[in-house]
């Protein structure tokens, strides 16, 4: 089975022959200090980023939220900035509410939709972009750093929100179909049809989220630790925080 994110021999700046595979239906966290390339690999897995070498594979489509959520809010009221990317889809406006309020409800924000986005919180509007993301049936989810401009409190709401949302989805046992897309550059499989995913196709999702700081790796199923542009190691939570410790850090 292929994993859901593959890179392999990448360069591009920062990256320097940077290989990362993620096993489907988890929650996967790249671990690594400010400027190691994290952020890089991650725009890269998503297309923003073309590698000078290298190949990609990525199950699609995949959502991206961005570090700071004012950068991706964007609408007047929660409801419109949800359903924001849908306006490129062929959707019914049945659709779209359903799917909007489905993606409200993945993040705890199912009275929300009415809300100005002006009116909530760093962590409320996070949530907010990452159920935009979610409207659109995504079978990899993209998390640049989500946490870095909260508080406590919404940092943990941020953080129970996709844990939960990869829990219920592989309860849901929506394990999406790949194939081989191994080439130069990146590739991801044709998006299957929209309409039939927002009426009710499960798919499983996978989030690979991006940090700098180890309290956070209690939430991960599996762990990689990026250093100097390269994955030095990949493993479990503890395996993690036992490499960590190796090179001196508190854990």
């Amino acid at each position: 089975m292929l994993p859901t994110e593959e890179g392999r021999g990448l360069t591009k700046r920062v990256l320097d022959s940077a290989s990362l595979e993620v096993p489907r239906g988890c929650l996967h966290m790249l671990l690594g200090a400010n400027g190691c390339g994290k952020s890089t690999l991650l725009r890269v897995l998503a297309g923003l980023f073309r590698p000078d070498a290298g190949s990609v594979h990525v199950d699609a489509p995949c959502g991206f939220v961005f570090q700071n959520p004012d950068h991706q809010v964007v609408m007047p009221t929660v409801a419109a900035d949800v359903a924001f990317g849908l306006g490129r889809y062929n959707l019914s406006a049945t659709a779209v509410h359903a799917a909007v309020q489905h993606a409200l409800q993945q993040v705890g924000l199912s009275d929300y939709a009415e809300r100005p986005t002006s009116s909530l919180s760093g962590g409320q509007k996070q949530r907010v972009a990452i159920a935009g993301a979610l409207a659109e049936c995504p079978r990899v989810l993209l998390l640049d750093e989500l946490t870095t401009f909260l508080d406590f409190e919404d940092q943990e709401n941020v953080l129970h929100c996709v844990r939960s949302i990869v829990d219920e989805s592989r309860q849901a046992g929506g394990q999406a179909a790949t194939g081989s897309t191994a080439g130069q550059g990146h590739q991801q499989e044709p998006v299957v049809d929209q309409q039939q995913a927002l009426e009710g196709q499960q798919r499983g999702v996978t989030a690979l989220w991006v940090t700098h700081r180890l309290e956070e790796l209690e939430y991960a199923d599996s762990v990689s630790y990026m250093e100097g542009g390269r994955i030095a190691f990949s493993g479990s939570p503890d395996e993690m925080r036992a490499y960590m410790r190796r090179l001196g850090a508190l854990v």
